[in-house]
């Protein structure tokens, strides 16, 4: 029985998860991690809670470890995955929760700002992408999955977050391209666009404000987000690829 308990040890599956530390990634990460999945995760800033969410993921039955990391640095990601594989010989799963945003008006963003959108939003979707995919492809099995924002898919004309709007149109179209590359290795590549989701990152007045729009009626909760990840994170979801599953309540159709 000991060698078997190894043996299944030894074989739990990976994720890492970038910003993982707060919000629908750390959820996913907890979902994870009751199903008995080690999970990394990478964070800035939000080093406390870094620690209280691996601390979460081990009293729920599964591992946890936490790194620093700049993902939007394709050195920094390539060691990121790097130091995953070294500590537990495999990635089985990414899933890029980081996508931090900001409101500027088009021609008064400024040129850093601009540039941050699609650093911190695209870039590392490729990164995390090609040094953990190498692995996966070995092992004949993995899953991709990253965040875009409802309508992204839609191109349209949005004038206040317009850079990170262009660069969640990227993740849909970046993710779709993964896809079909590395389909024929068993694994899958998609996408969740979430709507307004009470994730404890926007302010209350503005999700009470858009509620308005919602055709459901209500604001998501982080638990509908977690529920479409579990998903096309496990091996039901295996012919599912290139998707884009908005999580929205009809906001952004």
């Amino acid at each position: 029985m000991q060698a078997s308990s190894e043996g299944e040890r030894r074989a739990r599956r990976v994720a890492l998860i970038t910003g993982g530390a707060r919000g629908i990634g750390r959820a996913i990460g907890a979902e994870l991690a009751s199903a008995g999945w080690r999970v990394a995760i990478c964070y800035r800033a939000s080093e406390d809670d870094a620690r209280a969410a691996v601390l979460d993921f081990v009293a729920r039955g599964g591992e946890g470890l936490a790194e620093r990391c700049d993902v939007s640095d394709p050195n920094a990601a390539r060691g990121l995955c790097r130091f995953v594989e070294d500590e537990w010989g495999r990635i089985d799963a990414v899933i890029n929760a980081a996508g931090p945003y900001h409101r500027a008006k088009l021609l008064e963003e400024s040129v850093d700002g601009w540039r941050s959108m699609f650093a911190n939003n695209l870039d590392p979707v490729f990164f995390t992408a090609k040094f953990a995919s190498p692995g996966m492809i070995a092992r004949g099995w993995g899953r991709i999955l990253s965040f875009s924002m409802a309508s992204a898919d839609h191109v349209a004309a949005n004038t206040a977050v317009t850079a990170h709007f262009i660069a969640k149109s990227g993740v849909l179209s970046l993710s779709r391209a993964l896809a079909k590359e590395l389909a024929p290795h068993g694994i899958t590549v998609n996408c969740i666009s979430p709507g307004f989701i009470d994730s404890k990152s926007a302010p209350e007045a503005e999700l009470k404000k858009m509620k308005k729009r919602i055709p459901a009626g209500y604001v998501g909760a982080v638990e509908d987000a977690v529920a479409a990840a579990r998903f096309l994170l496990s091996d039901e979801a295996r012919y599912v690829t290139g998707a884009n599953l908005h999580v929205s309540g009809g906001w952004g159709l």
